[in-house]
Parts: C-alpha cells; sequence; structure tokens
C-alpha cells in the first residue's frame, strides 16, 4: 500500500486499460507522466476481465498494469470492479434484473443491470470485492479502495418483486405496527387501509395519483438498499484490506436525486472513508455555472465542511445530452479549480483515454482521439501542472457566513404527486439565491438541515416543503441566538411523513416568521406579476397576512394582489440575548429584485464578501488552513480580463500580484495571500 499522492492535488482520472491493446499500456503510462497524472481509477468497470467465469479469476492483465503504474509513481484507485454484472452472472440469475415502473424488464446490455434488493448480487459483489482486497491490499500502487460506481445512476427506482419483499422488510423496522403504517401513509384516504404486512407494495402504476406517503417512503427505501450494498462491500474490505481508504462516487447534480447523500454520509467515517463526488456540466440549463458551483457547495456540506474528491468531471464534451458541445479553450482548468476553491482536494476525470468503442466513444476524456499534439491534451498538461503546484491548499476549509439548507427528504416530497404547482422544482431557488450570493462575492455551504447552524450569520431555508420538528427547532434555536434566517415560499408546509401542518402556512414557520397564509395562489407558467416599487415576482404568490412582520413588498396585481410579498420580522432580544431577523419571501422574484434582496439581507446579517470592491462576474472563495495560511480563488466567468483586490501570490503563474492580481478572460487566479 502507497500514501495518497502528497504535496499536490492529485490529478488524474478513470483509466481503462481493458479496453486497449497491451503495447498501449506503456505508451499511456508515459503519456501521464508527461501530463502530471499522479493518480488513476482502475478497473471500475472490468468485473468481466478479473472474474470471466463463475468463481475463476485472471488477475494477470491486472498486476501487469498495476506494476506499471507502481512504476511510475502513480497511485492506485482500485474499484472493486462491481458496478455492473458480467453476462455470465446475468444468464445464469436472470431475476436480478431491475424492473422499472411499467414493469418491463431492464437487460443486460448497458450498465447497472441490478435489482439494489437483491441478496444474490450482493453475495457475488462481495466475493469479488474479497478476492481483490485479499490479492491487492499490499501492492505498492494500491492507495485507496472505489467501491461500485455511480450508485442509483441507471438502476433505481427497481420496482420488481425483491425490492416488494425487501420494501415490507424496511416498513415493519420503520414503523411498530400496520396503525403506524397506515396513519403515516394517510391509509384512510381513498380506502388505502393495510391488514397484513403482506398487502404493501412499492408504488407501482396505478390508475390515478399514487400515495404520497408511500412514494415518499419507497424513495427512502431504495437509497438504503442501495446503501446496504455499499456498506456489504465496504465491511469485506475493512476485514481483509484494513487502513487503506475507501470511497464510492456520489452524484451531487441538479438532476440526480435518487440517494440522501446525508445519510449516506452519516455512514462513512474518516480517515477510512472519503467522500468523493461525480460532476458534468449541463449545457442546456440557463446558467450551468451557478448549477457547477452549488453542486460544489452541496459537496462540501456533505462531507460535514471539510475537503472531498472530485471523482469525476469531463475535460470537454460529455456524450450524453442532445446537443454535446466542447468547452471553451481554458475550460477544462477553469471547471477543474471552481471544484477545487469550494473545497476539492482532488481533480479526477473520466477518462484517460477517449473510448474507440461503445456509447461513451464520443465522451472526452484527458487524451482525446486527436493525441498528445491536440490543443485540449495541451491544456491538460497545462493543468497537470496547476495541481502540482496546488499542494499547500489540500486539506485547507472554505470559509463562509451563509448556509444554505437541502434535504433530499424535502426534495423527493417536492417531486410527489398532486401538488399545487408543477413550476415549484426543489432546486431552482435554492440555486438562484445562490447565484445571487456569488455574485456579491459572498460564499456559502450547502447544509443538511441538522447540521451545526450556530457558527452562521445568515441561514437561507428555500423551498424547505418538508421539515421534521427537529430540524425545524435548530432553525428556531440558531436564529434565537442570533442569526438572520430567509425562508422562502412553499416551506414548512409538511412534517417528515408528508402530512399537511394544520393552521395556516408557512406552518412549521408561522411563529418564527410573525405570518401566515390561508391559501397558496401559484401562478401560471410565464405569469409575472408586479411588486410594489418596480419589482416582479412569478411562479408562487399566496395571502400573506401579517402577524408582527412587516411588508417589505407586496404584491401589486395577480391573484395575491394587496397582499405582502417579502416581509421582515424583528423580534426585540429578550434577557439580553439577542435575536435574528426573520425574512419570509411569498413569490420568484425577478434577478434584479433577487439581488436586491440578498443585498439587504447580507447587510442586515453583517456578511462581508471575500474581498470588499471586486469586479462584477468573477467568483471568489478563500479557503483557510489550520495555520491561519490562506488562499482566495479568483473565477473569471466573463470575456474579459479581470483584476482583483488581493496581494500575495498567484500560484497558477508563479508571479506576486503586487496587490492587484489579473484573471485573464474565463481564467483563474489561486492567490496565496501575504
Amino acid at each position: 500500500m502507497r500514501d495518497w499522492p502528497r504535496g499536490v492535488i492529485p490529478f488524474g482520472g478513470d483509466y481503462n486499460p481493458e479496453q486497449w491493446p497491451r503495447e498501449v499500456w506503456r505508451e499511456d503510462i508515459a503519456a501521464m507522466q508527461r501530463a502530471g497524472v499522479t493518480f488513476v481509477s482502475l478497473g471500475i468497470f472490468s468485473w468481466s476481465w478479473v472474474e470471466p467465469s463463475d468463481g475463476t479469476y485472471d488477475f494477470g492483465w491486472l498486476d501487469e498494469v498495476m506494476g506499471l503504474l507502481a512504476a511510475a509513481d502513480i497511485a492506485v484507485d482500485l474499484a472493486t470492479a462491481t458496478a455492473s454484472p458480467p453476462m455470465w452472472l446475468a444468464q445464469a440469475h436472470p431475476e436480478i434484473a431491475p424492473i422499472d415502473h411499467d414493469g418491463q424488464r431492464l437487460w443486460p446490455g448497458s450498465r447497472q443491470a441490478w435489482c439494489p434488493s437483491s441478496a444474490t448480487f450482493t453475495a457475488y459483489a462481495t466475493r469479488l470485492a474479497e478476492a481483490m482486497a485479499r490479492r491487492y491490499h499490499d501492492h505498492p500502487a494500491l492507495a485507496m479502495w472505489h467501491i461500485s460506481n455511480e450508485y442509483g445512476c441507471h438502476n433505481t427506482p427497481c420496482f420488481c418483486d425483491t425490492c416488494a419483499v425487501g420494501f415490507r422488510d424496511w416498513l415493519r423496522q420503520r414503523y411498530d405496527s400496520l396503525d403506524a403504517l397506515n396513519e403515516a401513509w394517510g391509509a384512510a384516504f381513498w380506502s388505502q387501509r393495510y391488514a397484513d404486512w403482506s398487502q404493501p407494495l412499492p408504488p407501482r402504476r396505478t390508475p390515478t395519483f399514487p400515495n404520497p406517503g408511500q412514494t415518499l417512503d419507497y424513495r427512502r427505501y431504495q437509497s438504503d438498499a442501495l446503501l446496504q450494498q455499499f456498506l456489504a462491500e465496504r465491511a469485506v474490505l475493512l476485514e481483509h484490506s484494513p487502513g487503506v481508504p475507501i470511497t464510492t462516487n456520489f452524484m451531487t447534480m441538479r438532476h440526480f436525486s435518487h440517494l440522501d447523500y446525508h445519510r449516506w454520509a452519516a455512514h462513512l467515517t474518516e480517515p477510512v472513508d472519503r467522500i468523493s463526488t461525480d460532476h458534468y456540466v449541463v449545457d442546456l440549463l440557463a446558467d450551468p455555472w451557478a448549477e457547477q458551483a452549488f453542486c460544489g457547495d452541496l459537496t462540501r456540506g456533505i462531507a460535514g465542511g471539510g475537503p472531498w474528491l472530485l471523482m469525476e468531471h469531463s475535460t470537454s464534451a460529455v456524450n450524453w445530452q442532445p446537443v454535446n458541445r466542447p468547452k471553451p479553450v481554458g475550460g477544462t482548468i477553469r471547471d477543474s479549480l471552481t471544484h477545487v476553491a469550494r473545497g476539492a482536494d482532488m481533480i479526477g476525470f473520466f477518462q484517460w483515454r477517449a473510448s474507440r468503442a461503445g456509447a461513451e466513444k464520443f465522451h472526452s476524456a484527458l487524451l482525446p482521439h486527436a493525441g498528445e499534439d491536440s490543443a485540449r491534451f495541451a491544456e491538460v498538461c497545462r493543468l497537470g501542472e496547476i495541481a502540482g503546484r496546488l499542494g499547500e491548499v489540500s486539506g485547507s476549509r472554505v470559509e463562509s457566513q451563509v448556509a444554505i439548507l437541502w434535504d433530499y427528504d424535502a426534495q423527493w416530497a417536492t417531486q410527489g404527486p398532486a401538488l399545487p404547482s408543477a413550476q415549484v422544482q426543489y432546486p431552482d431557488l435554492a440555486i438562484e439565491i445562490h447565484r445571487a450570493l456569488r455574485e456579491r462575492h459572498v460564499p456559502a455551504d450547502v447544509v443538511y438541515p441538522g447540521a451545526d447552524l450556530t457558527a452562521y450569520r445568515l441561514i437561507i431555508v428555500p423551498t424547505l416543503y418538508l421539515v421534521s420538528d427537529a430540524h425545524a427547532a435548530a432553525i428556531e434555536a440558531a436564529v434565537a441566538t442570533g442569526a438572520d434566517v430567509l425562508v422562502t415560499y412553499f416551506s414548512g408546509i409538511v412534517d417528515e411523513r408528508d402530512h399537511i401542518r394544520l393552521g395556516g402556512y408557512p406552518g412549521a414557520f408561522r411563529e418564527l416568521l410573525g405570518v401566515r397564509s390561508t391559501e397558496f395562489a401559484p401562478l401560471r407558467p410565464g405569469e409575472v406579476v408586479a411588486l410594489s416599487g418596480a419589482h416582479s415576482g412569478s411562479v408562487w404568490s399566496e395571502d400573506v397576512a401579517l402577524a408582527g412582520a412587516e411588508a417589505v413588498l407586496t404584491f401589486t396585481e395577480g391573484p395575491a394582489a394587496g397582499h405582502a410579498a417579502f416581509t421582515r420580522y424583528a423580534v426585540a432580544p429578550q434577557g439580553g440575548s439577542a435575536s435574528g431577523v426573520r425574512w419570509y419571501l411569498a413569490t420568484r422574484p425577478d434577478r434584479d429584485t433577487l439581488a436586491e434582496i440578498v443585498g439587504t439581507l447580507c447587510a442586515s446579517a453583517g456578511v462581508e464578501p471575500v474581498l470588499p470592491g471586486a469586479p462584477d462576474g468573477v467568483d471568489l472563495t478563500r479557503r483557510r488552513a489550520a495555520d491561519g495560511r490562506s488562499w482566495v480563488f479568483a473565477i473569471n466567468h466573463t470575456d474579459l480580463a479581470r483584476t482583483v483586490p488581493v496581494t500575495g501570490v498567484d500560484l497558477v503563474t508563479g508571479r506576486h500580484t503586487g496587490g492587484q492580481c489579473e484573471v485573464p478572460a474565463g481564467g483563474v487566479a489561486v492567490v496565496r495571500e501575504d
């Protein structure tokens, strides 16, 4: 076993030598060294190569590759190779195939063709993990174990009979009795009462709207079922390869919501486990960089505020969007360092060499089809040089005075059936507010509602439709000790069972905010209503009545005309303790209005930008080490050079800024502050 690369930000990506003849392997290693690659993830989709038939192993090719990498001083994040079952396993056990919502079997022929609840799959996967651990535990190239790959990316949710049995077992553990289950699911409605534990089913296709409680619990169950698959392999590695770090790559992207990563992270412990994620820029989004920055901060929150590993992203185009456009010149470096700015202590890509066959043959790679004389490979080599100079940043933490709350349960509940408006998408307002903060050069942590909120000056609660009593109390406690809070529309409406909190909206937060609504008035697609002061809102409105709060903005037209749209509630301190200001936002403001609101919030809470006087169009974050050293990351998203007021050495160029650091158009600076 070797140490994870030190003195650098580890740089590399997935390596799939099984796709290439042996004579290419040595060429690969030499090119990796020229590019500055310091790690690779190996064997992720190699089950059929390592175990070509049931119980017969072929480690010869993997031994050879591991030896070449060890000789080149390239660390290996070695996969258990269990991401996709081989054809022989699918043929011998067709029952492991997942079943979709319409009852159709998902056949082998791509990847992840296995049921999350399958004990048969678990048995074969843990057997392979044990064989891998026994063989490579002491190998000089091994630096980390990589379990499976992107859990839930393609095989969740599954609605097969195996999952039905597993779901019933999960329900019996969650609820003490059928009466408790019937109460939780509101089974009195539509005569859905369960009289025997054999009766509950997955939320398969039904004549009309499914039961919201059943749907929510099934999302929870599927996440837990895959978590148990992961933990089974992890237990094998802990037994047979103790002391080696372990990871599995999450997918903290806007469109991926199958797993509760906060719950998963609670089962991962330092120093054994590492939080890692994959992120790909979605070109179809109106502002893909806003989503990218948000997801980086979300991953940091999942990692408890500490550093995390960027396991995969792309050098340029992907293969799975309707139109797959390349990144601009400099985009590979900019996107990579955007993640480092937000806490990543590793830069990983899919993949090392672009495939010549298969479903991802047009996915970009570190070494493109065109070869080493391409402009993209030159940029990759430049990034390798930069990663080699950024090692001093490793282990430092991002500084933030603002928390944005994010809960997968709440996201799942807002994806449930028969809600007031299909226009309310859980990530939308969170990302918009995050962008408005970034535009003011104010970083934010994206954290679980159950996290420690006491260190923050400003807490944002966007669209937290589902909230438990405990989480609502934690928010109230943070406000009681001086934090300001903004709660937005469609928050606090239901409890953790997806039951309405009676007495008026916003349910759990009425008394905290000093407001009360009795009826929602969601807006039609494309509908915009005027607010006071030449402002406007869309998506949502409601009949907000003041119960202690004061109106800052009001609806001047639309179904909620005359009612408050943005409120402020300042409670006098009691017993010498400070109490934060409470704000409520009952619509989705236009971009300029939201910027004004965020400015008001920051001024009220005393939240300061990373660098006062910095120019527009530049993202700024500061990472600080335990010894007090700090680094400012400046990401320029404009087409013009920008000058940032910071004094120190720019680790990208190696030059001292002299107090003013010029960041090229689309470029990045990483300044170690004097």
